[in-house]
């Protein structure tokens, strides 16, 4: 009688094919997470973030330059433009609160606030934190009423 040949060992052992069905089984979510939130993420609106982001960005640069001591009109003013350029857009940004009174009155102040300090630049760091000031009021007075 012979001896039988030893058996060779298997090619891959019952926890490899485990491990390895586990971990395709987590690509492939990972991969059907992404693309569900990219899906959702191209059906927002981006305009009424875009607007707060570009505004709060020149409202930062005007308290930098003021921290800075730069208050020349030339550094204030090309802010204070921007500012109130974006602030014709705000309704449109935002079509569902452009039927509340209360917000059109007050993204019409927040106008009205950078009106007049374009028609009467501030020259000095004294103006420039009024008008800041002044801006943030109406910022504020908007958030407090509409971000709850």
């Amino acid at each position: 009688m012979s001896t039988p040949a030893p058996e060779s060992p298997k090619s891959g052992s019952a926890s490899m094919r485990y491990f390895f069905i586990w971990l395709l089984g987590l690509v492939i979510g990972i991969i059907a997470t992404v693309m569900l939130v990219r899906a959702w993420q191209a059906r927002q609106d981006p305009f009424p973030k875009a607007i707060m982001t570009v505004q709060k960005f020149h409202m930062t640069a005007l308290k930098h330059n003021l921290e800075q001591n730069r208050c020349a009109a030339t550094d204030t003013i090309p802010h204070l433009q921007t500012l109130r350029r974006t602030a014709d857009d705000l309704e449109s940004a935002f079509p569902d609160l452009a039927r509340d009174d209360r917000f059109v009155k007050h993204a019409s102040d927040f106008r009205r606030v950078l009106d007049a300090s374009l028609a009467s630049p501030p020259m000095n760091c004294a103006g420039v934190k009024q008008a800041i000031a002044l801006i943030d009021d109406q910022c504020k007075a908007c958030h407090d009423d509409f971000n709850k």
